[in-house]
């Protein structure tokens, strides 16, 4: 066994401190041997009953662990924060970066050589991606799994993108309550993350086409027995990695950076994967902007999955799931040569690829949509950037002209958005202000306001709705988000009022706010914060030290990596 490994610190020392670490770590059964010398693997877990998302991780760490005693490594399980996006408020966006420290620093701190990482809700698997790539450990993520097709009345239903078509049609008197009430039992019927493309889901399949998991681990539902033997698999993967000191800045790459960003395109993936990708980039060094997103401006949609297509992530396992998708990038020439945690090219996860289903995914023959990859929009009103998703979009709102109606702050849209007197029509632009990074604070998904009951009831179901805030990966519509600076930090954004005009571009990439330079000039004058909603804890330092949108919303003091050893002992 090795001799030099980073765990003989804290396990090989024959002195009070070896004896300390070792004896405290036999109580729980384990004999000499486990201490002599091979790789001690982690199992980063983020199973939490209040993480619906992950309650399966606890069974698949049983699976890592077969793999990892397999292979002649040591497991050891240990918890991080678990995020879970459906119960946390006021967002879980607002603890992705917590969950980032908390993952930096356990590996940091203990005796391990490498990391199984176990997440799957929207949060955790950029948060655990960011404080691994911090410690530059060897590391490999196992995703929860998309849980079975929602089932209601003889149809499937989606997580969140039927939610949010149901709840419209309850407020337009097309829906009964009973019948909204009674979906709900029937939309989420195992364990698992959203079956739609959602977030969650759309992290998995960049995790994949990164190369930061083994194939076929995207679309694999969550209580499938394959996602088990995935976990099996990756265990035993794992020491090996560590044996060939394969580290997460080997693969996450430049170039493993761009096939996500095509890949999101190709699968109608959430915009709130540009936030996770930015700040990732950002700890393991790589120059990323929001610029290099329009290289997947005119990649195809290749997946017909909710919310941009029709079907569900079962659906888009059984038809072939991501390998299918890189094999189609690679034979158009879109896939970079790029490493992977199995140590040769992304293109291998591509080989013996075979599409079951070509309803499902589509080819760049026959796509769903062409071009549908994410817009980057810039000018007066975001001078940093915005981003809006042409797949989940209406055509005709893309290149749009219309009159605001500002909503202040997140209280002031839920107050007034169902008044039958709101002035506002089917081309009125709603602005929503005070939801960014810092504003809220957290970003959270509330882009995608409702429309109002007045028009809800006319059978309007999108107009443009523009804000500093994200919308769900499960959600829809010709939204703009990710506005910066944001309102909170004196973006333009935040000198908007009802009346003005807005000019939306998809196809030249801009954003404006009509009003004249001396006008905004003016209002800037007038323009001051708000009293901050947070003056201790965690949620102070995030507010203080946020970036804004298009540096990733990572802390400023998080950035790069620290993969300085440990000397100092405890004792």
């Amino acid at each position: 066994m090795s001799k030099d490994r980073r765990n003989r610190a804290w396990y090989g020392k024959l002195d009070k401190d070896g004896f300390i670490h070792r004896s405290w770590m036999k109580n729980q059964g384990f004999p000499d041997h486990a201490f002599d010398g091979r790789p001690i693997i982690g199992i980063c877990n983020t199973w939490s009953e209040l993480t619906p998302c992950n309650s399966g991780l606890r069974d698949l760490a049983e699976g890592v662990k077969r793999g990892v005693w397999e292979a002649g490594g040591f497991p050891v399980e240990f918890p991080v924060m678990s995020l879970g996006e459906t119960q946390m408020k006021p967002t879980a966006m607002l603890f992705r970066n917590l969950l980032a420290m908390d993952v930096e620093e356990s590996i940091r701190a203990y005796g391990i050589d490498g990391v199984v990482l176990l997440g799957g809700c929207d949060k955790t698997t950029p948060g655990q991606l960011m404080g691994a790539a911090s410690v530059d450990l060897p590391s490999i993520v196992v995703s929860s799994g998309p849980m079975l097709n929602g089932k209601w009345q003889g149809k499937d239903i989606g997580s969140g993108t039927d939610v949010w078509k149901f709840s419209e049609a309850v407020r337009a008197g097309e829906m009964t309550l009973q019948d909204f009430m009674a979906a709900e039992s029937g939309m989420s019927r195992s364990k698992g993350v959203c079956m739609t493309m959602g977030t969650a889901s759309t992290m998995a399949s960049l995790v994949e086409a990164m190369g930061m998991s083994l194939p076929t681990n995207a679309a694999l539902p969550a209580v499938d027995a394959r996602r088990m033997a995935l976990a099996h698999l990756t265990g035993k993967r794992i020491v090996e990695m560590v044996e060939e000191d394969l580290k997460p800045s080997d693969v996450l790459t430049r170039d493993a950076f761009l096939n996500a960003i095509v890949a999101n395109a190709a699968v109608g993936g959430s915009t709130n994967a540009v936030v996770h990708l930015l700040a990732l980039a950002g700890r393991v060094g790589v120059d990323l902007t929001l610029e290099d997103f329009g290289l997947g401006s005119d990649v195809p949609l290749l997946v017909n999955c909710m919310p941009s297509g029709k079907y569900l992530m079962e659906d888009f396992c059984y038809a072939g799931g991501m390998p299918v998708v890189l094999k189609q990038l690679a034979e158009a020439g879109c896939l970079q040569n790029s490493k992977t945690v199995l140590g040769g090219d992304i293109h291998a996860y591509a080989d013996g690829a075979e599409c079951y289903n070509e309803d499902v995914i589509k080819t760049f023959a026959d796509p769903v949509k062409p071009a549908a990859g994410l817009r980057v929009l810039r000018g007066n009103l975001a001078p940093n950037g915005a981003i809006v998703k042409p797949s989940a979009a209406t055509d005709h709102l893309l290149e749009h002209e219309g009159i605001a109606y500002v909503f202040e702050t997140i209280e002031d849209m839920k107050a007034n958005i169902d008044r039958d007197d709101l002035p506002v029509t089917k081309d009125s632009i709603l602005v929503l202000k005070g939801v960014g990074p810092k504003g809220y604070p957290g970003m959270p998904e509330v882009g995608n306001m409702p429309i109002p009951r007045k028009l809800v009831r006319d059978g309007v179901r999108d107009m443009i709705r523009i804000s500093d805030g994200r919308m769900s990966g499960t959600a829809f519509g010709t939204v703009i988000l990710h506005v910066s600076p944001e309102s909170e930090a004196g973006g333009p954004l935040a000198l908007v009022k009802t009346g003005d005009r807005i000019k939306v571009s998809a196809s030249n990439g801009t954003l404006d706010l009509l009003i004249s330079d001396d006008e905004m000039a003016l209002r800037r004058a007038d323009w001051a914060p708000t009293a901050p909603h947070y003056t201790r804890g965690y949620a102070k330092l995030y507010v203080d030290t946020v970036l804004q949108a298009e540096k990733g919303a990572d802390l400023d003091f998080l950035v790069g990596k620290d993969t300085r050893p440990v000397t100092r002992e405890s004792h």
